[in-house]
């Protein structure tokens, strides 16, 4: 027997996904929820533990995380019961056997995104990259055009790392260009005042580690005109972690969703 749980949370107060000891994370506060309410042991004898889609970083958010673990499904309300303000579960369901939330899953997206414009936002804080310089929107686009296909990224991983593959294939990636929140609400603001909120959707079978946060960061350097399209390109066939740009903060990024067989 395995369940599937869909979820999402705000990463701020967490030190990330993983079971950290003495740190708040998202897997050790959904697991103690569903051990109070199921006990400590799975349908398979084991310990009650989560498979997760994608393990996101300390103040990454989710919009569509995925988990699996092994006994029946509990009703959301009571779980959301047991869990804080930051993290809800939104569907428990019975998942086919065998069901593995992270082996299963075809695809994750990846959503950043970046509010463009002269002043900070009291809405926005937390929850998106605050720029307030210029940026050339042609350039982000180019740069995601060049995204699409199979590539070597360890340009946007860390140096020191354990992954031993690096080729990653992009589904789709594109910056689309949205009003602001607040030029939703008050649609007479200058728009010089409202800005812009600029989102980049990335979706690959599988990433590495901080892989979306530094193609944002890059991106945007590109932008600025810090680094050439063309040497963006170049960083695609595999060059070194120093030749990328800077690590996008981690509060711009959320989890949207992932993708499984039908």
């Amino acid at each position: 027997m395995v369940s599937k749980l869909t979820l999402e949370y705000d990463g701020r107060g967490f030190a990330g996904w993983v079971r950290q000891p003495g740190l708040r994370t998202v897997e050790e506060e959904l697991q103690r929820a569903l051990r109070t309410i199921l006990g400590p042991t799975g349908s398979d004898g084991r310990p009650l533990t989560l498979r997760v889609a994608g393990r996101t970083d300390a103040g990454v958010h989710a919009w569509g995380q995925v988990a699996s673990y092994a006994h029946e499904a509990v009703d959301p309300t009571r779980l959301n019961g047991l869990l804080g303000e930051d993290v809800a579960v939104l569907s428990a369901e019975p998942a086919a056997p065998g069901f593995d939330a992270r082996r299963d899953a075809r695809s994750r997206t990846y959503c950043y995104r970046v509010l463009a414009r002269r002043a900070r936002s009291a809405l926005e804080h937390g929850r998106a990259l605050w720029w307030a310089g210029a940026l050339d929107r042609g350039a982000l686009h180019e740069c995601a055009r060049a995204l699409e296909g199979r590539h070597d990224f360890r340009a946007f991983t860390p140096s020191e790392t354990q992954h031993t593959r690096f080729e990653r294939e992009i589904l789709r990636a594109e910056w689309r260009t949205l009003p602001a929140a607040a030029a939703a609400r008050a649609q007479s603001a200058p728009t010089d005042h409202a800005g812009v909120m600029l989102e980049c959707w990335i979706e690959a079978d599988a990433f590495l580690r901080h892989m979306s946060r530094t193609l944002v960061g890059t991106m945007l350097d590109v932008a600025t005109g810090a680094l050439s399209i063309g040497h963006f390109e170049r960083l695609l066939e595999g060059r070194p972690r120093a030749e990328a740009g800077k690590t996008a903060p981690p509060h711009g990024l959320a989890l949207a969703s992932v993708s499984y067989a039908a």
